[in-house]
């Protein structure tokens, strides 16, 4: 199964009353885990944003000034999503309404198909009813180290949101076997964020082994793990 894992940052809360996306982030999961691909870009919003605005991202317009416009970079957008990802986002309707209009108003076909979409802060409603479920709250509940986070960042936010989202699948005690490279600044985010495998080693006893030839030699014809080719 092939996931994006997104997040976006606008100069404010209603696409339907012209705000607009000025940076979006996003890391491709296979089968839960990150294949290290990424998506990152500052958009000029084609308007000014408002100084409390700012303060939640840090992001100027000065430094959107000669940031590609969102039509610029649609179609790489489109070609990172292609035709089977299956979304994933906190609060997946904001996200995915400023994505639906800034893809409409370059003529691009919007993603309506809700199979697509996971919203991690109704799976985290769900899980923890009644309680803060923002995802600072749940970096804190989890664990998950977003000490980096003193600005909200889109691709920041998207791979703190990988780490969240796996721990609401799997559970905080399972977690962590698949951890992100967190060394990363806002606005210096790495291009290629790599993931650490972490090594299992399990020490298994003479007896134990023992015992396992006997197993298969008692149950199983010509087994393959007893072959010469599989032993040396």
């Amino acid at each position: 199964m092939r996931e994006i894992c997104f997040d976006t940052e606008t100069t404010g809360k209603f696409p339907e009353h012209g705000d607009r996306i000025v940076e979006i982030g996003a890391l491709e999961l296979i089968d839960h885990i990150p294949t290290g691909k990424t998506f990152h870009e500052y958009i000029n919003p084609e308007r000014e944003m408002s100084e409390e605005v700012i303060a939640i991202h840090g992001i100027t317009n000065e430094e959107l000034a000669d940031k590609p416009k969102f039509y610029e970079i649609a179609q790489k957008w489109v070609d990172f999503v292609g035709d089977d990802g299956i979304f994933v986002a906190h609060n997946a309707s904001f996200d995915m309404n400023f994505i639906n209009m800034e893809l409409k108003k370059c003529g691009f076909k919007t993603y309506e198909d809700s199979d697509r979409i996971i919203d991690t802060l109704a799976m985290a409603r769900k899980k923890f009813p009644g309680q803060h479920n923002r995802l600072e709250d749940l970096c804190k509940r989890f664990n998950v180290d977003d000490s980096a986070r003193t600005f909200h960042g889109a691709l920041l936010d998207a791979q703190l949101l990988y780490e969240v989202y796996y721990k609401l699948l799997y559970g905080d005690e399972n977690a962590g076997l698949f951890t992100m490279d967190n060394n990363i600044k806002i606005n210096k985010i790495k291009a290629n964020s790599k993931v650490n495998i972490i090594e299992r080693h399990f020490d298994i006893s003479a007896e134990e082994l023992a015992e396992h030839r006997a197993f298969l030699e008692k149950n199983i014809k010509n087994p393959l793990w007893l072959s010469d080719e599989v032993n040396t």
